[in-house]
């Protein structure tokens, strides 16, 4: 039986870095189709920041440059959870996303990866096993 942590309660938002973040903002919010619940620009200046809805952790983009942040694009996944890997790359794909390889079977869920724009990691993830 899993344990809760009594200090840490949850995850309320993962960074994913952008250089460009019109681009970054197009691609979460249309491609992906999640919902924007907010940004982040300081009075008079450029917007420094978006933050999508997944269901279960939000996932906040941030434009490096004016935040002062050295740009890395992020090389582990991100697994945004979908109830068919399949369908859901179908889709993707219709919408100009390229995966990298086939879809992965690891014998307890289904994973298909891609990139953004700004190349960050992300992956479709179904798990169908249950969990012991």
């Amino acid at each position: 039986e899993l344990r809760m942590s009594p200090l840490v309660t949850g995850v309320d938002f993962v960074s994913v870095p952008t250089q460009d973040l019109d681009a970054a903002m197009e691609f979460y919010g249309d491609v992906l189709g999640l919902p924007r619940s907010s940004m982040w620009q300081r009075p008079g200046h450029e917007p420094v920041g978006a933050e999508y809805e997944t269901g279960t952790v939000t996932i906040a983009l941030m434009a490096c440059e004016p935040l002062g942040i050295e740009f890395r694009p992020q090389c582990v996944p991100i697994a945004l959870r979908v109830d068919d890997v399949a369908a859901a790359r179908e889709q993707l794909e219709s919408r100009g996303v390229e995966f990298r390889g086939e879809t992965i079977d690891s014998g307890v869920c289904h994973q298909a990866l891609f990139k953004d724009p700004d190349g960050n990691l992300l992956d479709l993830h179904h798990r169908y096993a249950p969990r012991s």
